[in-house]
């Protein structure tokens, strides 16, 4: 058996470039069809490489997953924002290179950005996915998160169901 190994670091402002790249198609991939194109487009627009240097320099927590000294992945982590839901910590976002899928580094990622939030003294965790993001949706449920609560997310005028995967 092969194992492939990945490092997992903090982001720095020198991975912003990576980070547009990354975020861009790992959007597209993901949302397409899903999210009406010009609200698709809009957010991946609106996340060029000067808005991840300024939001790394406000000190927002991004893991970057690198294998082979690239950055393949990303995932946004810290304080969980949905009151009604009892949990301290939330993974916002967590994101790889389509052709990185599918082959560990999304679980490598989540474990790792689980054990940053567990570490720094944070009881339970949430992740939000777009109902119609099977992959997502496939990916969580497989890293034993129960679906225990629904939102909703308008996207150019299109509501779209939205669930709560949660860890204690």
């Amino acid at each position: 058996m092969t194992t492939i190994t990945a490092d997992i670091r903090f982001a720095e402002t020198t991975d912003a470039d990576c980070l547009a790249r990354v975020h861009a198609e790992a959007w597209r991939e993901a949302y397409a069809g899903i999210v009406p194109y010009r609200a698709l487009d809009a957010m991946i627009r609106r996340r060029h490489a000067g808005w991840w240097t300024r939001t790394l320099k406000a000190g927002a927590g991004i893991l970057v997953c690198e294998y082979a000294g690239q950055v393949i992945g990303y995932a946004t982590l810290g304080r969980n924002r949905t009151r009604a839901l009892d949990v301290e910590s939330e993974i916002y976002e967590l994101y790889l290179e389509p052709s990185f899928q599918g082959i560990g580094f999304g679980g490598r990622l989540f474990k790792a950005a689980r054990e940053i939030l567990s570490r720094d003294g944070s009881e339970g965790l949430v992740v939000w996915a777009l109902a119609d993001n099977h992959r997502a949706m496939a990916f969580y449920h497989a890293m034993g998160g129960k679906d225990l609560a629904e939102g909703r997310e308008t996207f150019d005028g299109q509501e779209l169901a939205k669930i709560a995967f949660l860890w204690s």
